[in-house]
């Protein structure tokens, strides 16, 4: 067993504004220099990236990317210093988070066996509450 987490964040009106989706096309912003480069890498249409981007600007009341216009070398788009330090706080939180959680999971958990309650001693063999049998899961 493991523990997953996951960080979103929320404005007054409990919207979420940001996590790992946008969080990751920032960082692709970053790497590849255009939201539609970071978009195409995540398998995402460019339309559906722009409107997560401009939705969060929206809500954090600042811009996240500065798009530069085409030209010799075509155009694309860079981060803003607030983009730079959100996505630097983000990192911090969700890497203390983490921290915490596996502290805690492994004060409730690591003493658990859960063998020990399975009919036949293996764990995730145990009956199948749905239908009654003693069916493995796949």
């Amino acid at each position: 067993m493991q523990i997953r987490l996951a960080l979103y964040l929320y404005n007054e009106e409990d919207t979420r504004i940001f996590g790992e989706g946008p969080y990751r096309l920032l960082c692709g912003v970053r790497e590849l220099g255009s939201l539609r480069a970071a978009a195409i890498q995540m398998g995402m249409a460019y339309t559906k990236a722009t409107k997560i981007i401009h939705r969060a600007e929206e809500e954090l009341g600042f811009p996240l990317t500065q798009r530069k216009i085409g030209g010799t070398k075509g155009g694309g788009s860079t981060l803003t210093p607030g983009a730079e330090e959100l996505m630097k706080r983000y990192e911090a939180c969700k890497e203390a988070c983490h921290r915490a959680a596996e502290a805690i999971y492994d004060d409730c958990f690591s003493s658990f066996r859960p063998e020990a309650f399975a009919p036949d001693g293996q764990p995730g063999a145990g009956e199948d509450h749905f239908t009654g049998s003693n069916a493995a899961k796949p």
